[in-house]
C-alpha cells in the first residue's frame, strides 16, 4: 500500500495543535497515523496550518438560486417574508444553483453538511455530490388544520431522498409549528439528529411567552389564523425542548438571542455532547446585523459547532469565512477552539465523528491547508 506524509508548522488534528509532527494517510486519504516529523524524514512539507475537513451543521441548499435577492439588515420576519415571496424558479435554474453551490461547499473544504429541506429540489445533486450529507426535511406548519398536509409533504420529501444520505423530519421553529403538528412529528425522533431554529430574533421569546409582537402581524400578512396561539408564560425554548428528549443529537440553530438560563437548561435536560449550539455569524449579520453570543456559550461549556444558512442570507458557503467573521468579532477566542467547532463538534452533531472531523487513525476527514493570516483555505486530500 502507499501513503502520502504531510507535513506543516501546526498540524490540528481535530481537539489540539501539534508541531513537528507529520500526518500519514494512505492512497484514499485514510489517516493512518500522526508521528513525530523525525520518523517521516521524506515527508512533503506544507506552509500553513493542516486541518481536517470541516463540517457545515446548517444550511438550506435548496435556496441557492436566491443568492443577492435579498436586501440585507431588514430583520427576520421581513426576510422569512422576502425566503416565501423568492422561493418559485425556473426549475433548472433551482437546479444549476444547487449544483453550483453544492462544489462551492466541496472547493471551500467542507465534508459534511446538515442540510435544511422543504422540497425534494436537491435530491439529484445530493445523490452524486462528493460530500456527505445529513438531510433535516423541515415541517412548518402554524394552523392545527394543515398538521396532517405538512407531514405528509415531509413523509414525501424524505421518500426523494432515498441515497441521500440519512433524512429526519424536523421542526422549523417553535412559532412555525403547531401543537397538532408537534404531536405528529415527535414520535419520529428518537434516535435521530434533530435540527430545529431556535431564538434567532427577540421577537420568539415575545410571541411564545405573551402572544405578542412582529410574529402577530407576519401572520396576518400570510393569512394565517393565529386565534389558537395559547402563550406559554415561558421562553420559545423552554416550551419545546422536552419534546426532544429522545432524538440521539439536537442542534438547535442560530441561539442569538438565547438567555443565558436557556443555555443551562437545555445543558441540564440533556446528556452531554448531545446538545449543540450552531453559529451562523454572517446570517446573523446579513439579516439582523447581530453576531451570536459566543462568549455567554463558552462560559457556560456549551458545544459549539458552525453552519454557513444559505446563500438568501449570505454572501458565501464557507466554513472558512464563518471562522473569518468570527475572529473579527470575537478576537480572544483561541483559533485552536474555533477549529473544534468547525471540526470534529460539527462531526458529532451529524453523529459522524466515527469518520470525519479528526485526525483518527481509520478515519477519512480530508484534509486541508489553513492559512492563519487570512483564513484562506485548500483542500490537500
Amino acid at each position: 500500500m502507499s501513503f502520502r506524509t504531510l507535513t506543516a508548522p501546526r498540524i490540528f488534528d481535530g481537539s489540539r495543535f501539534h508541531t513537528d509532527t507529520a500526518l500519514v494517510l494512505a492512497a484514499d486519504g485514510t489517516v493512518e497515523a500522526l508521528v513525530p516529523l523525525s520518523k517521516a524524514p521524506g515527508a512533503e512539507v506544507l506552509d500553513g496550518i493542516l486541518t481536517p475537513g470541516f463540517v457545515n451543521c446548517h444550511c438550506h441548499l435548496e435556496l441557492s438560486h436566491m443568492k443577492g435577492q435579498l436586501p440585507e439588515a431588514t430583520g427576520l420576519v421581513a426576510f422569512v417574508k422576502g425566503v416565501i415571496g423568492g422561493r418559485a424558479a425556473d426549475p433548472e435554474v433551482i437546479a444549476a444553483a444547487i449544483g453550483a453551490a453544492d462544489a462551492e461547499m466541496r472547493r471551500n473544504g467542507i465534508m459534511a453538511v446538515g442540510d435544511i429541506s422543504n422540497t425534494s429540489d436537491t435530491a439529484a445533486t445530493k445523490r452524486q455530490s462528493a460530500l456527505a450529507y445529513c438531510n433535516f426535511v423541515e415541517v412548518l406548519g402554524w394552523a392545527p388544520g394543515s398538521a396532517e398536509g405538512s407531514y405528509g409533504r415531509a413523509l414525501a420529501v424524505v421518500d426523494a431522498f432515498a441515497g441521500c444520505g440519512p433524512a429526519a423530519i424536523v421542526p422549523h421553529a417553535s412559532y412555525t409549528v403547531s401543537e397538532a403538528l408537534w404531536e405528529r412529528i415527535g414520535p419520529g425522533f428518537a434516535g435521530k439528529v434533530i435540527s430545529v431554529h431556535n431564538q434567532e430574533t427577540p421577537f420568539e421569546d415575545e410571541f411564545m411567552e405573551r402572544g405578542t409582537g412582529p410574529f402577530v402581524d407576519m401572520y396576518q400578512y400570510l393569512g394565517v389564523d393565529n386565534t389558537h396561539h395559547v402563550p406559554t408564560g415561558r421562553s420559545s425554548l423552554r416550551g419545546y425542548f422536552n419534546r426532544l428528549s429522545e432524538a440521539a443529537r439536537r442542534i438547535l440553530v442560530h441561539n442569538t438571542f438565547i438567555p443565558a438560563a436557556d443555555v443551562a437548561y437545555a445543558l441540564e435536560q440533556s446528556p452531554a455532547d448531545t446538545t449543540f449550539f450552531c453559529l451562523c455569524i454572517n446570517a446573523n449579520l446579513y439579516i439582523e446585523r447581530q453576531v451570536p453570543p459566543v462568549e455567554l456559550l463558552r462560559s457556560a461549556g456549551a458545544p459549539i459547532v458552525l453552519g454557513t444558512d444559505s446563500l438568501a442570507s449570505n454572501w458565501s458557503l464557507g466554513i472558512h469565512d464563518e471562522l473569518r467573521a468570527l475572529r473579527q468579532h470575537f478576537p480572544k477566542v483561541p483559533l485552536e477552539e474555533m477549529l473544534q467547532w468547525a471540526t470534529l463538534n460539527g462531526a458529532k452533531a451529524l453523529n459522524k465523528e466515527g469518520e470525519l472531523g479528526a485526525f483518527g487513525k481509520g478515519k477519512r476527514p480530508g484534509v486541508l491547508l489553513l492559512q492563519e493570516e487570512d483564513l484562506s483555505v485548500a483542500r490537500i486530500a
